[in-house]
């Protein structure tokens, strides 16, 4: 029996060490004009290739009393059994169905599923999965916390430093499809599995290489599929990952071609 009760537990705190994580770009960010440089994040072993979409990060919390909230990225927007919830970009229209069928964590853990939220009016990239204005949810990463009463105990900006600093168990790859196929949740597309030695380290062939693999969206819901957003790499661990978005290459490219 769990003596965690969501009515008299730090929200805020809760919030903050469920957020998800900011993941870098696979050639590091230019600070100074948001361009691309030519340092890379550092891959070894088998790189697994997923279907970066365009949409807006969601998240379903399930807690170790039975009850779960459903997030945004930022910020907390539902809790099981409120009549009313926060209807911010459709979430938790679209995700309180899968939280109401996942398992419960159990005593002594916190699980968080994070999933994308996309189509519909959610961004303006949405047009490209949707003609109907279809919504849609995909799963992405899941995050087991074993250790949430000490980080309940903590101040705010200890655990925000906690959880950028790559402080939360994410499962790794078998374990997050076992997961998703345990309780029929679709994921984010696998494109591709590759040694990290076949990941380019140019600009020029980074771009090649996503219009390669991704060519189109794979997660249209509806009409013809339009343009993919970019790549997710993750080592098999999940102890590495990186994002490699079409527009970014794009700019970066132009702009050292007009030098």
């Amino acid at each position: 029996m769990s003596d965690f009760d969501v009515r008299t537990a730090n929200l805020s705190i809760i919030n903050s060490m469920t957020k998800y994580p900011s993941i870098p770009t696979y050639h590091a960010l230019d600070p100074r004009n948001g361009g691309l440089l030519d340092a890379t994040v550092p891959f070894t072993g088998q790189v697994f290739l997923t279907e970066k979409i365009d949409g807006t990060n969601g998240r379903i919390v399930s807690l170790p009393d039975g009850s779960y909230l459903i997030g945004s990225r930022e910020e907390l927007l539902y809790a099981r059994g409120d009549l009313i919830g926060n209807p911010a970009l459709g979430i938790v229209e679209v995700l309180r169905p899968i939280a109401d069928r996942l398992r419960p964590a159990g005593p002594g853990r916190i699980v968080v599923h994070y999933l994308e939220v996309y189509g519909g009016k959610v961004t303006a990239g949405s047009k490209h999965y949707t003609s109907a204005r279809t919504v849609g949810a995909r799963l992405f990463d899941v995050a087991v916390l074993d250790n949430h009463a000490e980080l309940l105990t903590w101040p705010a900006e200890r655990i925000s430093a906690w959880r950028e600093a790559a402080g939360q168990r994410f499962l790794a790859e078998r374990d997050l499809l076992d997961t998703a196929a345990a309780v029929g949740l679709e994921t984010v597309p696998r494109l591709d599995a590759i040694e990290a030695t076949e990941l380019p380290t140019d600009l020029d062939k980074m771009f090649r290489f996503l219009g390669d693999h991704l060519p189109r969206t794979t997660v249209a819901l509806d009409g013809t599929p339009g343009r993919a957003e970019g790549i997710v790499l993750r080592s098999e661990t999940r102890s590495a990952i990186a994002k490699a978005r079409f527009q970014d290459y794009e700019r970066t490219l132009k702009r050292r071609g007009a030098r």
